[in-house]
């Protein structure tokens, strides 16, 4: 019977705002990027890996921003990025899935608009990464769905709010027969 794989996560944080802000990200990342491998993993990924590495950089702004514009061709700073290797691993049968950047200023910045603790930020950018270099994507509207489910899933088996939760349009009121609008 083959055991469970437990992704090797090499966690790199040059920026120092990170460490500042949230002294436990290394292991906020940690923890985020095993739920995303043990919850967005398909059975054959799972199957194949012997061992998974991928790293996750905690940067900042202007780093995000270089990479952004390099491999995307988009010159401004974004919250995550996502760089899946794209093979496997070395011949132990090891499957290397890639690199995770996540950009401090900006996370930050979303975090405290949308009334979030930057660690429950900081795991859902770490999920949405690890998800891309799982093979999902949100291109397209029915993958988003699909991407967004997942990672609410995940988020909440992290005890972390659904971060989609204020972004789903509300229903329409309804009419009642006497043409008063009542809210279901």
């Amino acid at each position: 019977m083959k055991t469970a794989v437990h992704p090797v996560i090499d966690v790199l944080s040059p920026a120092a705002g990170w460490t500042r802000s949230l002294p436990t990200a290394a292991a906020v990342v940690r923890r985020a990027a095993k739920a995303a491998w043990d919850g967005g993993a398909s059975a054959a990924q799972k199957r194949k890996a012997k061992t998974t590495e991928l790293s996750v950089l905690l940067t900042g702004d202007a780093a995000i921003r270089k990479l952004n514009a390099l491999y995307r061709g988009k010159d401004k700073a974004t919250n995550v990025l996502s760089f899946p290797a794209g093979e496997d691993g070395p011949s132990d049968g090891g499957l290397i899935l890639g690199d995770v950047v996540v950009a401090y200023g900006t996370v930050v910045k979303e975090a405290k608009e949308a009334g979030k603790s930057l660690k429950d930020h900081l795991s859902h950018m770490v999920v949405h990464g690890v998800l891309h270099l799982l093979g999902y994507d949100h291109e397209i509207a029915s993958d988003a769905k699909t991407m967004e489910r997942l990672e609410t899933k995940i988020l909440t088996g992290l005890g972390i709010q659904d971060p989609y939760r204020d972004t789903i349009p509300e229903p329409a009121p309804k009419k009642t027969s006497r043409g008063a609008r009542r809210r279901t």
